[in-house]
């Protein structure tokens, strides 16, 4: 009785799942998943979170650094294990400002993993019906290239990913 009732929540949970597992991990695979690179945190004010954390917090923080083609301006604050980014909308039509549209507070946004080969994760994650929001990588804020993945296909999290 229990076995069939494992059964059944197995095959509702493959149900409602949009990612499939066609191909099992091997050792073989062309790319790993690193380290949490930074946590970002969208916030209404830069100044006032950069005061924050550089003055009460006594962090090492960036200079600002507005990245047009992402929408937002960032400043990153240094953590011994990784590190936060805190994002600012650059402009009024990006997605930046539709989050604090619904979050006036801010609030997280999103994680950051690292990958040693963003091109064969790619290839893997949309093997695997993962939504890929930018197949193509982009340059990020360090300069190296990034993908985010649909936060429906990654419990709920928006997930980027960057090139080691």
């Amino acid at each position: 009785m229990a076995a069939s009732w494992v059964r059944l929540g197995i095959q509702q949970a493959l149900k409602c799942s949009r990612v499939t597992l066609s191909r099992p991990y091997s050792s073989e695979n062309l790319w790993k998943l690193g380290r949490i690179n930074h946590v970002a945190i969208v916030v209404p004010n830069l100044e006032e979170a950069t005061h924050l954390y550089k003055n009460v917090f006594q962090a090492t923080v960036s200079e600002p650094q507005a990245l047009p083609e992402h929408g937002v301006t960032a400043v990153f604050v240094e953590l011994p294990n990784s590190k936060l980014e805190l994002l600012q909308p650059l402009g009024d039509d990006n997605p930046i400002q539709g989050f604090l549209k619904k979050r006036p507070g801010g609030g997280i946004h999103h994680i950051c993993l690292e990958v040693d080969n963003i091109q064969e994760a790619v290839k893997t994650l949309l093997d695997k019906g993962v939504k890929v929001l930018n197949p193509v990588p982009k340059i990020g804020a360090h300069g190296k290239p990034v993908v985010f993945l649909n936060p429906k296909d990654c419990s709920g999290v928006l997930v980027e990913l960057e090139e080691a």
